[in-house]
């Protein structure tokens, strides 16, 4: 398990769960949460599930860290567009788990250099893919000039 020193701390609290309310202690985000229809829930219209906010998060953090290698390597990936897809499922052992599916696209990056900055931010910088690594499936698809 990494040890840090945290730099920042996010703070949230829920109430009601997945059929509820989640907000930061800072009030930024304000989000009222239902299960959707296809996890046999109420599905209310206007509302995430958890599965959408790990996905913004993920898809933004991953754009910092591909970013981040791309400057060390004296190119620019800050317009790249990161579509991070969260899929939650059962689990043949019982309970849920989910899968992403990361779609990367920097049309100003070459495949190869995209690729390589793809690999080195997911395995090296990304605190969200040290975060599931081993643990969920990330799947990624990378499309560059």
């Amino acid at each position: 398990m990494d040890k840090i020193q945290p730099l920042f701390t996010a703070t949230a609290t829920a109430i009601g769960g997945r059929n509820g309310h989640s907000e930061t202690s800072d009030h930024i985000v304000k989000v009222d949460l239902s299960v959707p229809k296809e996890l046999g829930g109420p599905g209310k219209p206007n509302t995430a599930t958890p599965e959408h906010l790990f996905a913004a998060g993920y898809a933004a953090c991953f754009g910092g860290a591909l970013d981040y290698v791309a400057k060390q390597h004296h190119q620019d990936a800050s317009q790249a567009e990161i579509t991070c897809s969260v899929s939650i499922g059962k689990r043949d052992q019982g309970g849920f788990a989910l899968a992403v599916n990361m779609h990367v696209k920097d049309k100003n990056l070459s495949q190869n250099d995209l690729q390589a900055f793809v690999k080195e931010a997911h395995e090296k910088i990304c605190p969200y893919s040290h975060a599931t690594r081993g643990n969920i499936e990330v799947m990624f698809e990378v499309v560059g000039k």
